[in-house]
């Protein structure tokens, strides 16, 4: 299975007020696994970023001025993405960006849900912590991932601290003792990752020696029982 974990940044929060993408960040899971392929580009908005959105992400007019227009990377993003389940936090948001960006280019572009699925993991968070925060800090918080570099929130990096967190958060073990500690808040630990160029674990099976002195010791137990359980 393919899924594309996403994020986004624009110059403002309501692209029916004329607000653009300026900053689109992917990183690739096969399996459950990341891979370390990603996407990840800079765009000009063709207008300002708003003050306020500068102060949550640092990214400037200035930055992007020499930065490709959405329509120089729309096919090499949706190359991409194509036909991947999209993992993104609060999807509507930047679902409704992506599909607005290509609305402007084309009225009759198709939609996101036309060549994707999308797993909306605010969505999945709320269901499993109802009554709690569920942005990303909280959510980081309660299952023991290190953001601590993130100072500002960027599209690539938010999307890689988010492939953590869905991992967990959607069934990825998260500690010895699987009890509610992360319900409660506690320190559920956390994920690391492992490097996709490891050579396979090595299967070892028992000699048959090994086996020999196994079925001995069962005979023992079976001489002190009724019956024994692994050998029903």
């Amino acid at each position: 299975m393919r899924q594309v974990v996403l994020d986004t940044e624009t110059t403002g929060i309501n692209p029916k007020l004329g607000h653009r993408i300026i900053e689109i960040g992917c990183v690739e899971l096969i399996d459950r696994r990341l891979t370390g392929n990603h996407y990840h580009t800079y765009i000009n908005p063709e207008r300002e970023v708003e003050q306020e959105a500068i102060g949550v992400h640092g990214i400037t007019n200035e930055f992007l001025a020499d930065k490709p227009l959405f329509s120089a990377i729309s096919e090499s993003f949706k190359a991409f993405v194509k036909g991947s389940e999209l993992v993104i936090h609060n999807a509507a948001f930047d679902v409704g960006f992506i599909d607005h960006e290509f609305m402007l280019m084309n009225p009759r572009s198709q939609k996101v849900i036309e060549y994707c699925t999308v797993l909306d993991t605010l969505a999945m968070a709320r269901k499993r912590h109802p009554g709690q925060k569920n942005n990303l800090d909280a959510l980081c918080k309660r299952y023991g991932i290190d953001n601590g570099h993130r100072d500002l929130h960027g599209a690539l990096l938010d999307a890689e601290i988010l492939a953590d967190v869905y991992l967990l958060l959607s069934g990825g073990q998260t500690a010895m003792d699987l009890s509610a500690a992360g319900e409660k808040g506690g320190d559920a630990g956390s994920i690391r990752r492992l490097s996709t160029e490891r050579k396979p674990l090595a299967v070892i099976s028992a000699s048959d020696d090994e086996m020999t002195a196994h079925e001995k010791y069962l005979d023992g137990l079976a001489s002190q029982a009724e019956s024994v359980i692994w050998r029903r």
